[in-house]
């Protein structure tokens, strides 16, 4: 599992832009730059839209002012999905970077894949924010509680910045 001194791994992920579906390079995201990501469990889902996104859409202009270059949303979707959401969420209009994680590669690269068949989740990324210089993971928060967002909103990861 990903810890605070740990490199992020190398991945590819998906958007849908102007463009049709595209691929994106997360470490040329993250070379040189002050990042914040956070993970969850998928777009649309009632937690993730009703608190754990609104957190980061609320504080993303504070990180700015932290110096965090970007501030990025990963979910195990498809980039069709993560688009719909961001926009319909006001996320894109906030400046959050929405990237699916389609295959669940980043996920389990970082050891938080989960799977809650009951609510008809395959391999999802459990809760987690974190903040890395230049990829190298200086904060990292993991939600201990599952269904909660406590520990990884943006006031939580703003406060530790």
């Amino acid at each position: 599992m990903i810890s605070v001194g740990d490199t992020l791994p190398d991945a590819t992920f998906m958007v849908f832009s102007d463009k049709g579906p595209e691929t994106v390079d997360l470490g040329a995201k993250l070379k040189g730059r002050k990042v914040v990501m956070f993970g969850l469990p998928g777009a649309f889902t009632r937690g993730c839209s009703m608190t754990h996104l609104p957190s980061f859409i609320r504080t993303r202009q504070a990180l700015a002012d932290k110096g965090v270059d970007e501030v990025i949303c990963v979910s195990v979707n498809d980039p069709f999905v993560m688009t719909a959401w961001g926009q319909q969420s006001g996320a894109a209009e906030a400046g959050i970077t929405m990237l699916a994680d389609p295959t669940a590669e980043f996920t389990k690269a970082i050891g938080l894949a989960f799977s809650a068949p009951v609510v008809g989740l395959y391999d999802r990324c459990q809760r987690f924010a974190l903040m890395a210089e230049d990829g190298l993971v200086k904060v990292l928060n993991l939600e201990e509680e599952a269904g909660a967002c406590k520990l990884t909103g943006g006031e939580e990861l703003l406060e530790q910045i």
